[in-house]
């Protein structure tokens, strides 16, 4: 079973927010883009960025974090999220150094380490 459709069963929980609206905004390729708002429908909830959280996106961007990135980031610390799931080599690297109390993992290898428990 995928990671979206465990979410879509209720198992586990899949966010999205105003920021990944906003780069949805943005987006040229279309089917890329039909893609990323399918997944998006799985989400049980929206999170909304807040002056805090530009703060501490900031605080990231310092640490050579990529501003929409550090957006990501900062939101899901506030959230206290569990796992922040991405396929982008470079920011899984630069994630491992700021000491994150959640874990930023590639979905594949997130979703394999998950089955091996069950």
């Amino acid at each position: 079973m995928s990671i979206i459709s465990r979410c879509e069963l209720g198992y586990w929980k899949l966010v999205t927010s105003d920021v990944i609206d906003y780069e949805l905004s943005r987006m040229e390729d279309t089917y890329k883009l039909e893609q990323v708002q399918g997944l998006c429908r799985a989400s049980s909830e929206r999170l909304e960025m807040t002056k805090q959280d530009k703060e501490r996106a900031e605080h990231f961007q310092r640490h050579g974090i990529k501003p929409m990135d550090s957006y990501h980031l900062s939101i899901a610390e506030a959230s206290k999220i569990d796992v922040f799931l991405t396929t982008d080599r470079k920011l899984l690297n630069s994630a491992s150094k700021l000491g994150l109390a959640f874990a930023v993992k590639n979905p594949v290898s997130w979703l394999m380490e998950v089955i091996d428990y069950e």
